[in-house]
């Protein structure tokens, strides 16, 4: 039991190393390539790039503050390990983005290629790692999720919805060729993240085996708020009936869903699939606390 908690600590320890890695990547990309040339993101982080150019404010003081709403609501719809690890990572990119504020810009405004390339790459690699880990950098990501749930559409259209409306404000501020430029940014780093991270529009289909699966759906229900359906099966080669659990999640979650089972059975076989399209059921979670 006790090499179990070390491990648990280790992992964790690890994933919030990996956080703030893929923030600081993230920083450099904004402060050495894109602001210098400016071209903003999309999302929440765009908003900011914005802010600070028309206001003077520092970006890092806005990333953080204009990501606060989103951290809490991504602790009551995802849950308080995802909310930690985003507030890690975003307190990270905010310090980062003031650190290397005076860093040497590495591409010139001679090289719009090179500009929208290198800046959609590190931006992509430093979101990538922080999603892959369990947290967020943009409360954006949060916020689609949240509205997609009421809406016939899926996560991405909420994102390309949003973003567009952020190009258009950049048109005003930084022109059209700095508007262009942004969104082909943003499309290069959304690719790279798919890459790295399974898009946001995809949920995940989640099956485990395991002696304990009732143990593992109630602790899927009361900590991650995700309904569960228990089928019956039976092994292969030991010719036993066994339970098999089935839960469909979205892509935030499955660092906490895999926390979950390995607490309760390490030995549980885990099968997670990517899933295109969720409809009818019981898919919409409920509060946790």
């Amino acid at each position: 039991m006790k090499e179990h908690k070390e491990n648990h600590t280790v992992d964790h320890i690890r994933s919030i190393v990996m956080i703030v890695i893929g923030a600081v990547i993230a920083a450099y990309g904004l402060e050495a390539v894109l602001i210098p040339n400016d071209v903003v993101d999309g999302g929440v982080t765009g908003i900011g790039m914005m802010g600070a150019y028309l206001f003077g404010v520092p970006l890092g003081v806005l990333l953080f503050v204009l990501n606060i709403p989103f951290v809490y609501l991504g602790y009551k719809q995802v849950g308080k390990t995802f909310a930690i690890r985003s507030t890690i990572g975003i307190a990270a990119l905010s310090v980062s983005t003031s650190l290397l504020h005076h860093v040497e810009t590495i591409l010139g405004r001679e090289d719009p290629l090179l500009i929208v390339l290198a800046g959609g790459i590190l931006l992509g690699v430093g979101i990538g790692v922080v999603l892959r880990n369990g947290g967020a950098l943009d409360g954006s990501e949060v916020l689609a999720i949240l509205v997609s749930r009421n809406i016939p559409f899926s996560v991405g259209d909420v994102i390309l919805f949003i973003n567009a409306f952020i190009f258009v404000g950049a048109s005003f501020i930084y022109g059209l060729e700095g508007a262009l430029y942004s969104a082909i940014t943003y499309y290069i780093a959304k690719n790279v993240i798919d890459i790295i991270q399974v898009g946001l529009e995809k949920s995940k289909s989640v099956r485990v085996v395991s002696p304990k699966s009732d143990l593992i759906g109630e602790a899927i229900q009361a900590r991650l708020g995700r309904s569960v359906t228990y089928m019956q099966g039976r092994g292969g080669f030991s010719n036993e009936s066994t339970e098999i659990l089935n839960c469909v999640i979205n892509r935030m979650e499955e660092t906490k869903l895999l926390s979950i089972i390995r607490d309760i059975d390490e030995g549980a076989f885990v099968v997670i699939s990517d899933v295109s399209e969720v409809r009818g059921g019981n898919f919409r979670k409920r509060d946790i606390h």
